[in-house]
């Protein structure tokens, strides 16, 4: 039988952070744990669309959790620390964290620290999220760090001699390289972790070709027109939203979920279906360039922001 949001264990009592969660993936992700009785952290870029969706879960006959609203702009590192600080002081603790929003193929821009949009936002925003909320992760039972990529992974490189895109910069090998690292965080971290004995566990989680606003944002960013029609070619392998949240929902709650295991959808090569486990891209699966990344990380991000230290 195929694991849906009702296979979700009950929930009651645990707190989960969700990035992006006024919309698409983040906003059924925040349902269904909301559903089952978990108290969700709206993270959001804009306090008044995460009040909007906040809103309209409230207003849902499904959700019994709490729901709150938290200030999070993953292309400021200042604004990561503050949200890490916000969390620790309202609630000493932390149960869930789903690294879920991000950004896709806009032209070269840049984040408030200097670092181009998609790796800086996708990747190095949830790096020093995840990192400066693990003390609150620590000391509780069944705690989780879920990070989402996507199937651009597969064609994604990391370009260590020039990851902000100044040299040459194509914005959808940019994002196949934010998505790459996604991975390669999620896996890095749970070798870490499992070297110190943590009982915290890292996994990865993709949602096949979901319908959310990354790709009428895509367009508009771009004045595309052949995007747009790349959309409507593929309209029959989208699925919804909420079909796309249940693999990083599966990495999330599922008991048999593995530590370092990596989700998507089953059917048409990962595109759409249940969620099942799925293979990793090669490029993710080189451990020495897993550490790697996972120093040149530590290195842009302590420039901004002092980060706990995790062996």
């Amino acid at each position: 039988m195929p694991w849906t949001a009702a296979d979700i264990p009950d929930q009651s009592g645990r707190i989960a952070l969700v990035t992006g969660a006024n919309s698409g993936l983040g906003l059924e992700t925040a349902r269904a744990l909301a559903a089952r009785g978990a108290t969700v952290l709206l993270a959001c870029r804009s306090l008044a669309k995460a009040e909007q969706a906040r809103e309209e879960l409230l207003t849902s006959a499904s959700s019994t959790g709490a729901l709150d609203v938290l200030h999070l702009d993953l292309a400021d590192l200042a604004s990561v620390a503050a949200a890490a600080g916000t969390v620790a002081e309202r609630y000493g603790r932390l149960d869930l964290l789903i690294n879920n929003a991000g950004v896709m193929a806009p032209p070269r821009r840049l984040t408030r620290q200097g670092f181009e949009l998609q790796f800086g936002t996708n990747h190095l925003g949830h790096f020093a999220l995840s990192l400066a909320l693990l003390p609150l992760l620590r000391d509780q039972p069944g705690a989780r760090v879920v990070t989402v990529t996507s199937g651009a992974q597969y064609f994604g490189r990391i370009a260590f001699d020039d990851l902000q895109g100044e040299r040459r910069y194509d914005r959808w090998g940019a994002y196949g390289q934010s998505k790459l690292a996604n991975v390669m965080f999620a896996l890095e971290l749970q070798r870490r972790l499992a070297e110190q004995g943590s009982p915290v566990l890292s996994l990865a989680a993709h949602p096949g070709v979901a319908r959310t606003n990354l790709q009428p944002a895509s367009i508009a960013a771009t004045g595309s027109r052949l995007e747009p029609l790349a959309y409507r070619l593929m309209d029959p392998l989208f699925q919804s939203a909420a079909m796309g949240a249940l693999p990083q929902l599966f990495a999330a709650t599922a008991p048999g979920a593995k530590p370092g295991g990596h989700y998507g959808p089953d059917q048409w090569g990962g595109m759409r279906g249940w969620p099942t486990e799925v293979r990793i891209a090669p490029a993710a699966l080189d451990a020495d360039q897993c550490r790697r990344l996972w120093d040149v990380s530590q290195e842009l991000c302590a420039k901004a922001a002092p980060l706990p230290a995790l062996a």
